[in-house]
């Protein structure tokens, strides 16, 4: 029987091997193989073309490889056999050749179906023929990342196939969304996680009545520290995606935004109130213990053993209560009282700061119970699966120490979850404007800079987080500015569009793969396209995003000047109402 045209192009041979090392295949490519297109998938594609897929078979084996580049060079006389130019000028006559980075091996698997295994123990021989990859590896190519649990997007170099992860390797293992402003970042980070708990919801009611998907409410955990007060519209309750949302409030309610002072530990005091080694720390963490323990010690209601408490114990107190703690202190240390006024000056005036009042003084009776239960959730996720932090109106003295407690909380709550139940409790705790807060340092001694203790806490849930369950999505703009130290722990990359020289090189540094060609192609990406690289995916891959509803992005979209100028778009002016609320923060 004969074959179609696009038969016999799938099949198309366009090349053979002419040098091979375990990092680089050189291939020779045919007089008649394709000069600009390829029909291997029926739509026209360009080939050959750098970060394209090719495909040697050895054996049993079929070895896929990645271009790097392709060159053209003129052949030496003579010409090649049953050349003809009888009827033309005799010109230099140019042969082809491209380099190929071997990334792993196709077999095929059970039911026909290929599937795709990173890495090889074989190499081809020389002479070996190269093909265009069919459009059953193509798909093995294109869903190399595990368990088909959750589509992102599609594959543009494997045509257009769905791109599936799992979140056991995406989130797990700690994840880097990185791009220049308005290349599709924030949308990116709003749409794995709708996804994921879209994707879970549908395996929850997969034996049920759909209709009851909306009443389904998956056991997961997102906490979101928002800076820029961007992700509070992307998840409504909407298809029984829940968010609870913890923001700056100057009148209070249940979800006003507060980390009181009784859940900091010693070392955040120190910080906070910059207190000097020698006199200072050791008697702020004596007034820490004394109000902690309400000047007593405590004995365990089911042993009656006495229980010392330790300045780090997250036990409740007022403001109130560690003022007099303060005085009690100095009136017994007349003595020293001059060695630590100036600390205790600086704590009166910070603590008595009506901006940070709002946030950090304890409000009723909640419990560090309650807080947890807010903040992480509650049973089965009874009350919803997002925590947003809106951090954009906490007063930038305080905003690094306010996301360093509610990390280590985070981290700490987990720690306890595991030792007590022997297992773990899955949660993602998202970190957007992520240089902000995990930025790189220069380590001091005797620094009290808050933004260091910042992102040392991340640097502990980089390094220990996933043995407790806490995953960690971090998302910048300036890579260059991350620490090193959380960026090497991170295991899957998605790297959207990047243009600055310095992050250029910061990326390729870190990434887990030898990418030199396809990081190329990180500042011409479009919008909405990324490469996908690492644990949560055995191939890099160049894809394109999912779309997500106008009303499931985050609001960062770009200032539209020309339609407020021309008046196509109304900005209606009342300033009384903006100071009105602007100056209620204040009392």
């Amino acid at each position: 029987m004969s074959q179609t045209p696009f038969q016999q192009i799938e099949n198309f041979q366009i090349g053979t091997v002419q040098f091979v090392s375990s990092e680089a295949i050189i291939v020779g490519l045919n007089d008649n193989a394709p000069l600009s297109l390829a029909l291997n998938n029926g739509i026209p594609e360009a080939f050959p073309s750098v970060n394209s897929f090719l495909a040697i078979r050895v054996d049993d084996q079929i070895i896929i490889g990645q271009v790097e580049w392709i060159t053209s060079n003129k052949f030496p006389l003579p010409k090649p056999r049953n050349y003809i130019d009888d009827d033309f000028v005799d010109l230099p006559y140019h042969t082809r050749k491209l380099k190929l980075n071997p990334l792993g091996i196709v077999r095929k698997g059970s039911d026909d179906i290929y599937v795709f295994e990173r890495g090889s123990d074989i190499l081809p021989p020389l002479g070996a023929n190269v093909e265009i990859p069919d459009r059953k590896q193509l798909k093995a190519i294109a869903r190399s990342a595990g368990k088909q649990r959750v589509k992102i997007g599609i594959s543009l170099r494997t045509g257009s196939n769905d791109v599936y992860i799992d979140p056991d390797r995406l989130f797990g293992q700690h994840l880097a969304i990185l791009g220049n402003t308005g290349s599709g970042k924030s949308c990116s980070v709003a749409g794995l996680i709708r996804w994921s708990l879209e994707s879970a919801k549908l395996q929850h009611v997969a034996n049920l009545d759909k209709n009851a998907i909306n009443q389904i409410k998956p056991n997961a955990r997102f906490i979101i520290l928002d800076p820029n007060g961007e992700y509070s519209n992307a998840f409504k309750d909407e298809n029984g995606i829940v968010a609870r949302v913890f923001k700056v409030e100057y009148n209070y309610d249940k979800n006003s935004l507060k980390v009181p002072l009784w859940l900091w530990n010693s070392n955040e005091w120190i910080r906070f109130t910059q207190a000097a080694a020698g006199v200072q720390r050791p008697l702020l963490r004596q007034i820490l213990r004394r109000v902690k323990s309400k000047y007593n010690e405590t004995a365990n209601p089911d042993t009656g053993e006495i229980v010392k408490i330790t300045e780090d114990t997250p036990l409740q107190f007022t403001m109130e209560e560690f003022f007099t703690s303060v005085n009690d202190l100095i009136n017994e240390n007349e003595k020293q009282k001059n060695n630590f006024n100036t600390m205790i000056d600086r704590i009166h005036v910070m603590l008595s700061n009506p901006r940070l009042e709002k946030i950090i003084k304890s409000v009723g009776q909640e419990t560090l119970g309650d807080w947890l239960e807010k903040y992480i959730g509650a049973d089965k996720a009874e009350n919803g699966h997002i925590s947003i932090v809106d951090l954009s109106l906490v007063p930038t003295e305080i905003v690094h120490m306010i996301v360093a407690v509610i990390a280590r909380i985070v981290f700490e709550a987990l720690q306890r979850y595991q030792k007590i139940n022997a297992s773990v409790l899955p949660t993602v705790l998202v970190v957007d404007e992520a240089h902000t807060f995990i930025k790189e340092y220069q380590f001091s001694k005797d620094s009290n800079n808050v933004s260091i203790a910042c992102c040392q806490e991340f640097e502990r849930i980089a390094r220990e987080g996933r043995k407790f369950g806490l995953g960690l999505l971090v998302s910048s703009q300036r890579p260059s500015e991350l620490s090193s130290n959380v960026l090497s722990q991170c295991n899957s990359f998605l790297l959207h569009r990047i243009t600055n020289g310095l992050d250029q090189d910061f990326v390729q540094r870190v990434v887990p793969d030898n990418l030199r060609a396809l990081l190329r192609e990180l500042p011409s990406l479009p919008s909405q396209h990324a490469i996908l690289l690492g644990w949560a995916s055995e191939l890099p891959l160049l894809l394109r995003i999912r779309d997500l509803d106008e009303n499931e992005r985050p609001s960062s979209e770009n200032p539209d000047f020309w339609d407020v100028w021309t008046g196509k778009s109304d900005r209606p002016i009342d300033w009384k109402s903006i100071t009105d609320e602007w100056q209620a923060y204040a009392h």
